[in-house]
């Protein structure tokens, strides 16, 4: 009898082993008071076929303060992504001068999948949601998230805050041709502000106004 029931224990351990070969487990270190970890099994998905026609970029929301870690957990399941930052200077109490890399977008960064990688972005930790309906993510235009990534916002790019009220104008030649944004002033320079209008953010880069264009107005 106890044999029987010995032999029953092994073969049910066996065939876990088995189903759980295709599961990875992943442990997630809670912020804040609860110091516990969290078990959970994620499942594996294939990386290497990825139409390219099937990817579309998404923004992804996170824990606030948190961009920089979910982007890292992000990268470890081969999910391509991009947190866009800028450089601030930043005066303390005892007038020391700190430079800062910080997200441009506070609680946001994008990722490039096909619609298989979408449980595996929500299973990372971090991640809060992909932007979208309740029921799926609504993709960005690729121009936006390619101007964010491109040499042309290697130039000194911020976020902006105020209200946007300018000319709508466009990028009129190279790689970026046909954006869209809006021409503003600020500390006598002229400043292309570009919407993510999906997450009501705005970025900000100086420009020369003879590399842009008014947008013409239908009538």
């Amino acid at each position: 009898m106890h044999f029987a029931l010995f032999l029953t224990y092994v073969q049910s351990i066996a065939i876990c082993h088995l189903y759980d070969a295709s599961v990875k487990p992943e442990v997630l270190n809670v912020s804040g008071d609860d110091k516990s970890s969290i078990c959970r099994q994620v499942p594996l998905e294939p990386t290497s076929l990825r139409p390219a026609h099937d990817l579309k970029w998404y923004a992804v929301y996170t824990i606030r303060q948190h961009e920089k870690s979910a982007l890292k957990q992000l990268e470890l399941r081969k999910i391509e992504s991009f947190l866009p930052v800028y450089e601030t200077v930043r005066v303390w109490k005892n007038r020391q001068r700190m430079k800062l890399i910080l997200p441009l977008f506070p609680s946001y960064l994008f990722v490039h999948i096909n619609s298989s990688e979408r449980a595996s972005v929500l299973q990372s930790p971090g991640v809060l949601q992909i932007v979208g309906s309740s029921r799926e993510g609504i993709p960005l235009p690729d121009a936006e998230v390619e101007f964010l990534r491109s040499g042309f916002c290697k130039q000194r790019i911020e976020p902006y805050h105020d209200l946007v009220i300018g000319e709508k104008v466009c990028i009129k030649s190279g790689v970026m041709q046909g954006l869209q944004g809006t021409l503003v002033r600020k500390n006598n320079n002229m400043r292309f502000v570009l919407t993510i209008e999906m997450i009501n953010q705005h970025a900000a880069i100086q420009v020369d106004p003879e590399d842009l264009e008014p947008v013409a107005v239908s009538s």
